[in-house]
């Protein structure tokens, strides 16, 4: 029968998930309270990583305004979501990395394009 007391962390972790799970070792003892405590603080600090890289690649990438109600219900998909999204795949795929990626390329793309739209401007006044 399998000890039920230790949980197994991952020593090959992508970068972000492993500077926050650094100080766990290779198994976290369920019994003691303040690993289990740095467990959950560690989860929680990649989720919010998660979270605000996905708010911040939504508003890069989202070019329309939209009304008040659809905008809360958006965030709130998008933070269920990805609280759902961290918890499987948090520690296996490269979820924050992704993101991060992904909001550069779009901030980048939006700087050229405002970039574009100021010189239009300026050449036609």
């Amino acid at each position: 029968m399998q000890d039920t007391s230790t949980l197994p962390v991952p020593t090959d972790l992508w970068p972000v998930a492993d500077f926050f799970f650094r100080g766990l070792g290779s198994e976290v003892n369920l019994n003691d309270e303040s690993e289990v405590t740095m467990l959950f603080r560690s989860f929680m600090l990649l989720y919010l990583t998660t979270v605000i890289l996905a708010i911040i690649t939504f508003k890069l990438g989202f070019a329309r305004k939209l009304p008040v109600l659809k905008t809360i219900v958006v965030y709130a998909v998008l933070i269920i979501g990805t609280f759902v999204l961290t918890l499987i795949l948090g520690l296996n795929l490269p979820v924050p990395e992704s993101l991060l990626v992904a909001a550069l390329i779009l901030g980048i793309y939006r700087v050229r394009l405002h970039r574009e739209r100021s010189a239009r401007q300026q050449r036609e006044s």
